[in-house]
């Protein structure tokens, strides 16, 4: 009895060892199906945007383990190579999944076929996003991606505009739900590290609700404000506030991103910017009773003719206060492309949004939503168009 006493304490003991103590990790991986001797890194990000290697390991009896101290929580990466080949001979080349790095047990379950798909629990952060990976808009994301991928590459092939940019419309609704569900993954998750990376990424929105965003990091647990990258975001929130009230003064320039809108079509619809967007995009401020805007019109029907094919969508913002008129000058001047008002003359708000105080007034964007350009019109909008469409 006293002898199975014994073996039983050494069991529990030699358990223990491998449990995460203080400021300590444990990663335990159950990699069925992998062959023995694949090489395993823990990667990771470093400063500059480099990949770094942090530990290696071999898959052994279909596991493997890394275990070491942190300061505090990051975000890495697991890569694999088969034994004997080179990254990109290996068929987990450009393959992999994310993990954060916490205090405590990590347990991953491998995907034999795909990285990607490997599940990590164990920790608050990596348990929140497991969580958060089986939402169903994520699995409809995955699944449209999955179909339209070898479509929209071979429509860039082709120079198929209209194809891109119907796969991209069609996208924009799911890329909207996944960004309010990490909106709400902030809210419920204070203590995830995920909840910073959130964060980090709809600061860098284009249409960022500021205010929410402050009220969700400071909502955050004090731990993760600590960290690096809650430093960064802290500093960051300021910086970003005093740029939109710069914006909101002189208008947004050339070099950042410009703002969202959405506003009525003459049918009634609602259309936004994003929905309006191609490769290339001119936001043209306009208006019925506006002689210089009529008299460019022309140049603008040549300039869309001849470049829309290629990529140049069009969105005209009118300062029109009469419908009727309105749609008379669209028709009369044969602008074939997508218009919006609120019918408020100069309190359209959309004016106000990008300070315009006269007409006619353009922003030009490129593919990302950023100000290439500022009231450009004839030859030098021409230029700069067929410039971006090369």
């Amino acid at each position: 009895m006293k002898k199975v006493l014994l073996i039983l304490l050494a069991s529990m003991a030699a358990v223990s060892c491998k449990k995460a103590g203080e400021n300590e990790f444990v990663i335990t991986a159950d990699a069925k199906g992998v062959a023995d001797g694949t090489e395993v890194f823990l990667v990771k990000q470093d400063s500059t945007g480099r990949i770094v290697n942090v530990d290696t390991t071999k898959v052994e009896g279909g596991k493997f383990e890394f275990e070491g101290k942190i300061s505090e929580p990051t975000q890495h990466y697991i890569k694999m190579q088969e034994k004997g080949k080179t990254e990109q001979q290996s068929k987990y080349a450009n393959q992999g999944f994310t993990l954060i790095l916490e205090q405590g047990d990590i347990d991953v379950k491998v995907d034999k076929d795909t990285l990607q798909k490997s599940k990590v629990t164990g920790t608050l952060s990596n348990d929140s996003f497991a969580e958060y990976l089986e939402l169903p808009v994520l699995k409809k994301v995955k699944a449209y991606e999955q179909a339209n991928q070898k479509k929209y590459t071979e429509a860039m092939q082709k120079n198929d505009t209209a194809t891109m940019g119907q796969i991209i419309r069609n996208y924009k609704p799911l890329s909207e739900a996944v960004k309010k569900e990490s909106l709400i993954f902030i809210e419920k998750n204070p203590k995830s590290y995920y909840s910073l990376l959130f964060l980090s990424q709809n600061l860098r929105e284009k249409d960022a609700d500021l205010a929410k965003l402050q009220k969700d990091f400071d909502n955050l647990d004090p731990s993760l404000k600590k960290t690096y990258i809650g430093k960064k975001i802290k500093a960051m929130i300021p910086q970003i506030k005093e740029f939109q009230e710069a914006n909101a003064k002189t208008g947004p320039a050339v070099g950042t991103a410009a703002p969202e809108f959405s506003a009525p079509t003459p049918d009634g619809k609602t259309l936004s910017l994003k929905q309006a967007m191609g490769k290339v995009t001119l936001v043209d401020f306009w208006a019925s009773w506006c002689k210089p805007c009529r008299n460019e019109s022309p140049n603008v029907v040549a300039l869309y003719n001849e470049f829309h094919a290629k990529g140049l969508n069009i969105i005209s913002v009118s300062l029109d206060q009469d419908a009727a008129k309105w749609k008379e000058a669209i028709a009369a001047d044969k602008l074939t492309w997508a218009h919006v008002s609120n019918l408020k003359q100069w309190k359209e708000p959309i004016a106000a949004q990008y300070n315009v105080k006269s007409i006619p007034a353009t922003y030009l964007l490129d593919s990302r939503g950023m100000i290439v350009g500022k009231d450009l019109q004839g030859d030098a909008l021409k230029a700069k168009v067929a410039s971006l469409l090369k």
